[in-house]
């Protein structure tokens, strides 16, 4: 199959790429908004539809298994028409899918799956359209802030989580929550996305264009692309089980109200997005394999504290050492797979694909263990899989081919200044 490419529209001028990442920005930001706003009323959703924790795992298995439709075939997706009309057509899609499983709230489970099943779908092509810009933007910037965008994302988790949980403190309902979620995501990511910039730079003058660039299918049998997959896919079960089931956890596990179960996701997603605002540092001084194989050791300690710990402010501060050290698996994944740009599309979509795969199997691990050993004491799953991801976190590391591929784009970068260590703070404060 052959594989074509965007014609560049935006100019990549340092004004162009300050735009891009402004943009990029509110990519992630809407999508963790959306994500935690459904998942922020997931135990209002379990009640009123009597749920017991294996069926819940169960319809949660939707919101995944739309995501694995899609991923498989977003980087050829993204290949083809460019991750800024993948992003806007993404968005529209998920609001449809939002706004379908929060109505469907008030009738049953098979509407709910429905809207799950288009609002992962959405969220997985989303998610490779966006983090292709992300390796295109840190690739102009001339330094890594990948885990930035993901700070971005998880940021509007935070903001989505406490919005839910206002919501339920109000007694306003689930439907008309998530409408107004939908609408506000659609209008800010889709007028946004139109600044993304091309993802294939257009060549220098006597720049060898002649190497491949590979298809999905070759980027399957790359060894290198599969175990990091799977490293992803390992930090992935950590955050994903985090989303999904916390606040349940908390509520039946610690005998907290919803407000305060609700509260405990905000202070995992909060822990999360300080991780990977204060991430890039870290990498930049100790490199990515120590530095996450610290928060996966952080990570395991978190979740022993809020499964075994004795009293709840315990169970608390478990959940801040478990989201700061599930916070840089994920993005860091992301720029490994795009470290090659001529690669990036295809690479980042196998890591995607073998990364969400955590989601699909996630939900129902815990709830069929939830339902022989209590839900709190089935999250101690998570804690062997980051001990996996700690072991194999040498294949992030970047490879001496990503470096040769990368220099030509930073440089460029650097002569057109638009690595100024003002930039993005600039953008942020817009």
């Amino acid at each position: 199959m052959t594989l074509t490419t965007v014609t560049p529209v935006t100019p990549v001028t340092p004004i162009a790429v300050r735009s891009a990442t402004k943009a990029t920005y509110v990519a992630f930001i809407g999508s963790g908004f959306a994500f935690a706003s459904w998942a922020s009323r997931i135990p209002q959703v379990r009640d009123h539809l009597a749920l017991d924790p294996a069926t819940l795992g169960l319809v949660l298995l939707a919101l995944a298994a739309g995501s694995l439709l899609a991923l498989p075939i977003s980087g050829s997706v993204v290949t083809r028409i460019g991750s800024s009309r993948t992003v806007m057509a993404m968005a529209v899609l998920l609001g449809v899918g939002l706004v379908t499983a929060g109505l469907g709230s008030l009738s049953g489970v098979v509407p709910v799956v429905i809207g799950l099943v288009l609002l992962g779908f959405a969220h997985g092509a989303w998610d490779v359209g966006m983090n292709v810009q992300g390796t295109v933007v840190e690739r102009h910037l001339g330094r890594s802030i990948m885990s930035r965008f993901h700070a971005g994302f998880s940021l509007g988790t935070v903001a989505g989580a406490l919005l839910g949980a206002a919501a339920i403190a109000l007694n306003v309902p689930v439907a008309a929550h998530l409408t107004v979620v939908a609408l506000l995501v659609v209008a800010s990511v889709v007028r946004q996305a139109r600044r993304f910039i091309a993802d294939q730079d257009q060549p220098a003058p006597g720049e060898d264009t002649g190497a491949p660039r590979v298809s999905a299918l070759t980027a399957w049998r790359e060894p290198r692309t599969l175990l990091i997959g799977v490293f992803v896919l390992a930090f992935s079960f950590a955050e994903g089980v985090g989303n999904d089931w916390i606040s349940i956890a908390a509520i039946d596990g610690h005998h907290v109200s919803a407000v305060l179960g609700t509260l405990a996701f905000a202070g995992f997603l909060t822990a999360m997005t300080i991780g990977r605002w204060f991430g890039p540092g870290l990498l930049d001084r100790y490199g990515r394999t120590a530095v996450v194989r610290v928060l996966a050791a952080i990570g395991i300690a978190g979740v022993a504290l809020f499964v075994f710990g004795p009293s709840l402010a315990y169970a608390y501060a478990g959940t801040l050492l478990w989201g700061l050290g599930a916070s840089l698996g994920f993005p860091v994944g992301m720029s490994a797979g795009g470290d090659d740009p001529r690669r990036a599309a295809a690479r980042v979509s196998v890591i995607a694909s073998i990364g969400y795969c955590a989601f699909l199997g996630g939900p129902p691990t815990i709830g069929l263990l939830g339902d022989h050993f209590t839900v709190l004491r089935a999250l101690t799953v998570v804690a062997v899989l980051l001990g996996l991801a700690a072991l194999i976190a040498d294949a992030v590391h970047p490879a001496p081919a990503a470096h040769s591929a990368s220099t030509t784009g930073i440089n460029r970068a650097h002569d057109s200044r638009a690595a100024s260590p003002n930039d993005e703070a600039a953008v942020l404060q817009r």
